[in-house]
């Protein structure tokens, strides 16, 4: 797989930034055909640092529901497959920067 089909972008809330700031780990959304290995090489080769552990979990679909104007709309948000990336000690990425 391409780098750009493994990893598809950083996942940026609260609770990735603690865990960016205190435990030095980074989640990703990644492609559903991606592994472990294929993960570990592309965080590694994209931003120049050392991968101490991976763990993959699939996020799966939801149902969706809104109220609107033109009455209740329903659909469905899809599954995708994400990667928590822990690091090499005293390593880091900034993922802020342009």
């Amino acid at each position: 797989m391409k780098l750009s089909e493994v990893l598809v972008e950083p996942v940026i809330t609260e609770k990735v930034n603690l865990q960016m700031e205190r435990q030095g780990r980074y989640t990703f959304v990644v492609g559903r055909q991606a592994n472990k290995l294929e993960v570990k090489k592309a965080v590694e080769e994209l931003y120049g640092v050392r991968v101490a552990e991976v763990n993959t979990m699939v996020v799966p679909a939801k149902n969706k529901t809104r109220f609107t104007k033109a009455g209740l709309l329903t659909g469905r948000k899809g599954a995708y497959k994400k990667a928590v990336v822990t690091l090499a000690e005293g390593d880091t990425i900034d993922l802020f920067a342009q």
